[in-house]
C-alpha cells in the first residue's frame, strides 16, 4: 500500500532538514519528542493542507519579486507580540 501524501511529505521535510520521520509522532513513538521530524536541535512539525493562506500571500510576493529580480520573503507579526515569523520557499533558503 503507497504512503499517505501527509507521510511522504513529513519525509521530504526531514530529508531537508538531515532528520528523520518519527513514526506514530504524538508520543506514542517512544523517540522522546513529539514531533513529527526526530532532528537534534530543531522541533519540527509538518502540516500538509489544501491550501494556506499565507502561501497565497507569498505567491503574490513572489510574483512582486520575480520582476524584480530578488528573493520573496515575506514576514509576519501578531499585535502586541514580540519578534515575527520569516517565510521562506525551501529552495531560496538554499540560496541563501
Amino acid at each position: 500500500m503507497a504512503d499517505k501524501a501527509w507521510k511522504q511529505f513529513e519525509r521530504r521535510v526531514a530529508h531537508f532538514f538531515n532528520g528523520q520521520r518519527n513514526p506514530l509522532s504524538g508520543g506514542n513513538s517512544g523517540n522522546g519528542t513529539r514531533a513529527d521530524v526526530i532532528h537534534e536541535t530543531l522541533y519540527i512539525e509538518a502540516k500538509q493542507r489544501v491550501k494556506h493562506s499565507v502561501v497565497t500571500l507569498w505567491d503574490d510576493t513572489k510574483q512582486k519579486a520575480v520582476k524584480e529580480n530578488k528573493t520573496p520573503v515575506v514576514c509576519l507579526s501578531e499585535k502586541n507580540r514580540p519578534g515575527f515569523w520569516i517565510v521562506i520557499h525551501s529552495d531560496d533558503l538554499l540560496k541563501l
